[in-house]
């Protein structure tokens, strides 16, 4: 990639000139320059100061979109001048999606000896940030994600349910946001798929986590098991977490979507599809 283009992605992630110099081994003015090279060569503003605060202008925003798919079809074009017979397949999930939803699919992409993959489970705002960084081929994710950038396929729906012990008052029952709001509630950290949904299905009804008289956060879906369990809250999941498990009660809240979706996530102008292909084939 020309080097003017790898300077101007790592000054999008960082946005500040400073911190782009240090991190591309460059002198602040040398970054400068390459960014208003960029300009001149393509006839336009990428950048605009609001204040003190950097901006990226909308052709900036275009411009940052097919270069991240070069940047990944540059890495791809490394990996094939390889000519490994290994397959191997860099793949994000969601930790809803990772510990509970495409282990059969793993076990079945892996049968075969030349396939190979690395998975990185974690929340969805970090695994967006590696597929934009080219380290991922796909993400599958839970969360909220801006689809106008990034090709995706539906993988399935799922419910996204509050759960409770089952001695709990909510327990197998319709309840208004009214009465949740008096609950402890677990939540996972921010950033997470789960906790994204959850948040903007309260907007959606006049609420936020503020709300509540006290909200814990807990990234491990095994540790908020365990303190529902033992009573001290009630959270909300998605079924897949607590499927077959009888210890636990289910409950709904009145006006809530009930539905959300599974998505496998790409850059767009990539030839990512066909690992998404050979992994669910």
């Amino acid at each position: 990639m020309d080097t003017r283009l790898q300077t101007f992605l790592m000054l999008c992630k960082l946005m500040n000139y400073r911190l782009t110099a240090e991190a591309m081994h460059l002198t602040q003015p040398a970054v400068t320059k390459q960014i208003q090279s960029l300009e001149q060569f393509y006839n336009t503003k990428l950048f605009v100061y609001d204040g003190r605060k950097l901006q990226k202008t909308k052709d900036c925003i275009t411009l940052e979109a097919y270069c991240k798919s070069l940047r990944y079809n540059y890495e791809e074009m490394k990996r094939a001048l390889h000519g490994s017979r290994e397959r191997l397949i860099r793949i994000g999930a969601t930790k809803t999606i990772g510990d509970y939803v495409i282990g059969e699919n793993i076990l079945k992409y892996l049968s075969r000896p030349e396939h190979n993959l690395s998975l990185v489970v974690d929340n969805t705002e970090r695994l967006m940030q590696l597929l934009d960084d080219s380290e991922l081929d796909f993400a599958i994710v839970e969360g909220l994600f801006p689809k106008s950038k990034y090709q995706h396929r539906l993988l399935q729906e799922e419910p996204f349910i509050g759960i409770c012990t089952k001695e709990h008052p909510f327990a197998n029952r319709i309840v208004s946001v009214e009465d949740i709001v008096n609950e402890t509630l677990i939540v996972r950290e921010q950033g997470s798929g789960t906790r994204d949904i959850l948040e903007h299905e309260l907007m959606s009804l006049g609420y936020d986590l503020t709300a509540f008289p006290k909200v814990i956060c807990i990234s491990s879906f095994q540790l908020i098991r365990q303190l529902i369990l033992q009573n001290i809250g009630v959270s909300f999941m998605y079924n897949a977490v607590i499927k077959d498990d009888s210890s636990f009660a289910t409950f709904r809240l009145e006006n809530f979507k009930h539905i959300h979706e599974f998505n496998i996530v790409y850059l767009k102008n990539t030839n990512a599809e066909q690992y998404v292909d050979l992994f669910f084939s």
